[in-house]
């Protein structure tokens, strides 16, 4: 039985990850780094390395933290400044199926960047909690965040449902013992996403599944 959904954020509630990618671009191409959408769902998207790899031993610890922080401050003041779309018909289906579900977030986001992205949204309200990148010690691939939306939910996971957008999603979940649907994008698209209980291209589509199970 069906009786919780845990969400991932970014790619499936809100419309973010391109802009994320450019803001990693951005911090690399002055390094002589060209960040391709290839390599960005490679990286970012399939596992959580970054490309800090690529600088390695050109860096010290120090020294790409201190590009880290300064990649976060501009996509905060980019999130802050530009139109942050949620997804198309998210919430629709949200609202529909909050009366018989019980629901919450769970995302690899920092929290600053979570808050400034939901401050002109109304999606909030459907939630019960949101899990964010400082509320566990290993972010996904590593089940430990979905392990913990179970035990706030107090649901087993087989009474439970992901809904990612990712691979490295897919495998948290997957690793957690969590049903995932996967909503493609324009960066995960060529993606086949093999271990997913359903792959879909469309919250209609995310709607009519969950729909099918109740």
């Amino acid at each position: 039985m069906l009786r919780a959904i845990l969400w991932d954020n970014d790619g499936v509630l809100v419309d973010t990850e391109q802009l994320f990618y450019e803001a990693n671009r951005e911090l690399f191409r002055p390094l002589g780094l060209a960040l391709s959408a290839r390599h960005f769902f490679d990286w970012y998207l399939a596992d959580n390395c970054g490309a800090w790899h690529l600088l390695e031993p050109r860096l010290s610890d120090a020294q790409a933290e201190a590009l880290r922080q300064q990649r976060n401050l501009r996509y905060a003041a980019r999130l802050a400044c530009e139109h942050i779309p949620a997804i198309e018909g998210v919430a629709e289906t949200l609202a529909a199926l909050a009366p018989r579900l019980r629901m919450g977030v769970v995302t690899s986001s920092n929290r600053d960047h979570f808050d400034i992205i939901h401050r002109r949204l109304d999606l909030l309200p459907y939630f019960e909690f949101v899990l964010t990148h400082e509320s566990y010690t290993h972010s996904k691939p590593s089940p430990e965040p979905y392990l913990l939306g179970l035990e706030r939910m107090g649901v087993r996971a087989g009474e439970a449902l992901v809904i990612e957008d990712s691979p490295r999603g897919l495998q948290a979940a997957t690793a957690a013992g969590i049903r995932c649907i996967i909503l493609r994008n324009a960066l995960t698209r060529h993606h086949d996403f093999p271990g997913a209980w359903r792959v879909v291209d469309t919250m209609a589509q995310v709607r009519a599944e969950v729909e099918a199970l109740l």
